[in-house]
């Protein structure tokens, strides 16, 4: 019985490719950072940092362009809590959100879990992709 041995970079690598988007160094280092661990929602600061710890020299603005190329290419959601402050999702399946606003968490809520039952039409040339709902609550 022979074992398939799967390269470190295989699985990122996969997911950019699939995306259409070139492989470089830092996208690979920092599709892994974010997508080796299951879904969680990180700041580009947190990103950053967890980056500088494992070695991987990258600068914040090449963090901050990473995350919105993954996000324009559908491998994250930026999930915007207020004005200046927002996470990247990795979980890109249709849900909502809690906001700890003392801690800055952010938890999944099963998109079934919220009904929005009134939405108003979209503005003349556009269409309504999603309703994102973020519950705030203290904690």
């Amino acid at each position: 019985m022979t074992m398939m041995t799967v390269r470190p970079y295989s699985q990122a690598l996969d997911r950019l490719r699939a995306v259409g988007l070139r492989p470089t160094r830092q996208r690979l280092a920092l599709a892994r950072l974010l997508f080796d661990g299951g879904d969680r929602h990180i700041s580009a600061e947190q990103l950053h940092s967890e980056a500088l710890s494992n070695n991987i020299r990258v600068s914040l603005a090449t963090v901050y362009n990473t995350l919105h190329q993954f996000t324009e290419v559908e491998l994250l959601r930026e999930i915007v809590v207020e004005s200046g402050r927002s996470y990247f999702d990795t979980n890109t399946t249709d849900h909502h959100h809690f906001f700890y606003e003392k801690t800055g968490r952010l938890c999944d809520i099963l998109a079934e879990m919220i009904a929005v039952s009134k939405v108003p039409c979209a503005p003349v040339g556009h269409t309504i992709r999603r309703v994102d709902v973020i519950v705030r609550v203290d904690g």
